[in-house]
């Protein structure tokens, strides 16, 4: 009996504590960006492994500085005393019962210009509506090319249980300047073709979820990024197409924090047993297609020894033709033991194991320091060897903030991945989804080169002027009946493409949400057309310039 009353007590507590998440996008977000500085002067303690924060994860960690921002030995720039006055105007509206001078919280429905949308409070529920709105205009020597994006979405908190969000966006290109086979940080996007050369996308992310004290539960449709990086994540990038996932996130204490997804992907690979082909070569206007189930189970364990810095171990799993397997359902579960167990070690049952760790430092006040290991397939022996090599991805950098010179930062980063890294010789357990690679861009038999500096001289602008040597080498097809050995291919022997490019950008932000923006690319690109749009092949020079509402 008494079992039984201290179980409904803590049930009782955990859904009084509940405090619901709101999934924040990160790309092209400067708010991310500024967390990174406030954790890198030591303001703030930021475990960044995990991507996207929540709104009401951000605001905290905003309030955080705020209460901070009056230590005479933190030596805070006016600038970044005002953008956490400036952030807390958008995200200090998720903080119900704050007294928060730039938030009504007590009005009923109100339209806001910082940011633009429409707010609407109560007793039990708090919700806003905002547009979104992109256009943006390319140039170079071989051609121009437009991109118009636009939507909406709202965001909202029931009670003190649920939180929930959605948001669309279409967006039209003139010419597709993202695909699979690109080397571009650009979200990837499935295109639907909308004339002669011109294509449409449409976009659905969102979720909900409940929370409480210590973590939070959740089904989406999003772009989960993990790993850290600041010219692209070799863990899950964000770069494929948003997905399908279940999220379990727990922090018990301040030293330990834990996610785990499981994702529903699009194997693109079509499954001929269940398919309806209207003629014999499958080639037919009508053919019904089906394609071949795809799912990703994955985990991260964070430790934090010391503050700043966290320590990182995952791993995951790529399955198919089956219906969501039980034993990936588990979270806590080393997938790879699992699956061998689970297939009588037998290699081909349709799964795909990786290893993940992450190493950040931020204990030097203004200095981020990281490294990132993504192991897709490792053996001692080949470690070993001078001939062979492991099919891994290995990522190190760092972030200088606000040192030397005050509101400047350095970054330097380097990146390189061993030929059949993110591969798979059974096609429906490649590391992808919508035939998009889940890890870093430039994919296997890759190595990339990043310097940065930006400059933010007050709140609303800044500028940054960046670097980048990257290199890509022939792709081995990952076949068991290949000609060659497949630890052997040899690293960038045979270079398909290479890019050498210099960037410098500013944006001004008017207000939260709403920003134009500029950029200059003067760049060398060498090798295969087909990793590129055809207007930024050959030394060009690209300017771009676009306004931004919500995105």
């Amino acid at each position: 009996m008494k079992t039984r009353l201290l179980l409904v007590a803590f049930f009782c507590f955990s859904i009084a504590s509940f405090s619901q998440v709101v999934y924040e996008p990160v790309a092209n977000n400067p708010i991310y960006d500024f967390l990174d500085e406030l954790a890198s002067l030591r303001v703030i303690n930021l475990n960044s492994v995990i991507k996207p924060y929540s709104r009401k994860f951000i605001a905290s960690k905003l309030m955080e500085a705020r209460k901070r921002e009056a230590d005479s030995t933190l030596r805070l720039t006016n600038r970044i005393r005002h953008e956490i006055d400036f952030y807390l105007k958008d995200y200090g509206f998720d903080l119900k019962g704050k007294d928060l001078k730039y938030t009504d919280n007590t009005s009923k429905q109100s339209l806001s210009y910082d940011p633009p949308g429409y707010l609407f409070t109560s007793d039990v529920f708090r919700a806003a509506i905002r547009p979104a709105f992109r256009t943006c205009f390319m140039a170079t020597e071989n051609g121009s090319e437009w991109e118009v994006a636009g939507g909406g979405g709202f965001f909202g908190y029931g009670g003190s249980l649920i939180g929930a969000y959605a948001n669309v966006k279409q967006t039209w290109q003139s010419e597709a300047l993202v695909m699979p086979d690109y080397f571009t940080m650009e979200e990837g996007k499935v295109w639907k073709p909308d004339g002669a050369k011109s294509v449409s996308n449409t976009e659905w992310r969102g979720g909900i979820s409940i929370a409480w004290s210590w973590g939070d539960f959740g089904v989406y449709k999003d772009r989960p990024v993990w790993g850290n990086a600041e010219h692209g994540s070799n863990i899950l990038s964000g770069h494929a197409p948003s997905f399908p996932f279940i999220s379990l996130h727990l922090k018990p204490a301040k030293w330990i924090e834990f996610q785990y997804i499981h994702g529903w992907l699009n194997s693109n690979v079509v499954d001929s047993s269940k398919s309806t082909f209207a003629m014999d070569n499958g080639t037919g206007v009508n053919d019904q297609l089906v394609y071949r189930k795809k799912y990703i189970a994955a985990n991260m364990l964070t430790v934090i020894p010391w503050r700043g810095l966290d320590i990182s171990l995952g791993n995951s799993i790529i399955y198919s033709d089956e219906n969501p397997n039980p034993w990936y359902l588990i979270p806590v579960l080393f997938y790879n033991s699992v699956d061998a167990t689970k297939s009588n070690y037998v290699d081909f049952n349709g799964s795909n194991s990786q290893l993940f760790f992450d190493i950040s430092s931020r204990q030097i006040n203004h200095l981020h320091l990281y490294v990132v290991l993504f192991i897709d397939e490792w053996k001692m022996s080949r470690a070993l060897s001078k001939n062979q090599h492991n099919f891994t991805s290995l990522k190190g950098g760092f972030k200088l903030s606000d040192f030397p010179f005050r509101n400047v930062a350095f970054t330097t980063e380097y990146t390189r991945t061993q030929p059949m890294t993110y591969d798979h010789y059974i096609p429906a357990t490649v590391f992808s989804s919508d035939s998009y690679v889940m890890g870093n861009y430039l994919r296997e038999n890759s190595q990339e080169l990043f310097f940065s500096i930006s400059f933010h001289p007050c709140r609303p602008l800044s500028f940054a002027a960046s670097y980048t040597i990257a290199q890509h080498g022939q792709e081995a097809p990952y076949r068991l009946d290949a000609p060659y050995v497949l630890d052997q291919v040899p690293f960038l022997k045979n270079k398909t493409w290479q890019d050498h490019s210099f960037e410098f950008s500013a944006r001004y932000e008017l207000v939260n949400k709403v920003s134009c923006f500029i950029r200059y690319m003067n760049s060398i690109h060498q090798g295969d057309v087909a990793y590129q749009p055809l207007f930024m092949h050959g030394k060009t020079n690209l300017f771009s310039a676009g306004v931004s509402v919500g995105l």
